[in-house]
């Protein structure tokens, strides 16, 4: 708007001009001729004034721009961070949850282990108490067994097989039986014939 009455200031000097030097007056004529170079120094102090504006603004904007450009990298720089970051944490989510299960798997094995060592402590408690009442027994079962028939056992043979030594008055007879071919009747008649009937 400034500009366009600066055109109109100019168009009316211009008129002014040219009345001017129709009239023929030439002291207006130097006078206007003062105001139009006046007014043309203006005028290129204002263009240079409006080049200066527009290079700062160009300069402003190009600055702009590269921020811009700048912040555009650093955010897809952030965006891909973000992305590993989110990965590296599903990794670990499901690496935490696997180990969890393993924990809660080791945690049941060694309920169960313990529940099985606590089973095998009163069991042997059993076997304890019973060790400490029956063996006894037996062993004296055993030695009455003995004193009665003088009949020694061994123990470690074969299944169906029953071996010992009876220790009769004047010699010791070895006993080698096969129950699986012989009755028990026959077995027990056989063995009922070792034992002494004098008291």
């Amino acid at each position: 708007m400034a500009q366009g009455n600066k055109f109109q200031d100019l168009e009316e000097t211009a008129e002014a001009l040219v009345a001017f030097i129709n009239s023929g007056q030439l002291e207006q004529l130097s006078r206007v001729k003062d105001e139009h170079k006046a007014l043309f120094d203006q005028h290129v102090e204002t263009k240079k004034i409006v080049t200066q504006i527009l290079k700062d603004v160009a300069q402003v904007e190009e600055s702009a721009g590269q921020r811009l450009l700048d912040m555009e990298e650093e955010k897809k720089h952030r965006e891909m961070e973000l992305g590993s970051l989110e990965e590296q944490l599903k990794k670990c989510t499901a690496k935490s949850q696997i180990t969890e299960s393993e924990l809660q798997f080791l945690q049941r094995e060694f309920e169960s282990l313990r529940t099985a060592e606590h089973e095998l402590q009163n069991l042997q408690n059993e076997v304890d108490e019973d060790t400490t009442e029956v063996i006894p027994s037996a062993v004296y079962v055993s030695q009455v067994y003995y004193l009665i028939t003088k009949i020694k056992w061994e123990y470690n043979t074969q299944p169906g097989v029953l071996k010992g030594v009876h220790y009769g008055a004047d010699l010791a007879t070895p006993i080698n039986i096969d129950t699986s071919v012989r009755s028990r009747s026959d077995v027990s008649d056989q063995l009922w014939g070792f034992v002494s009937t004098e008291w």
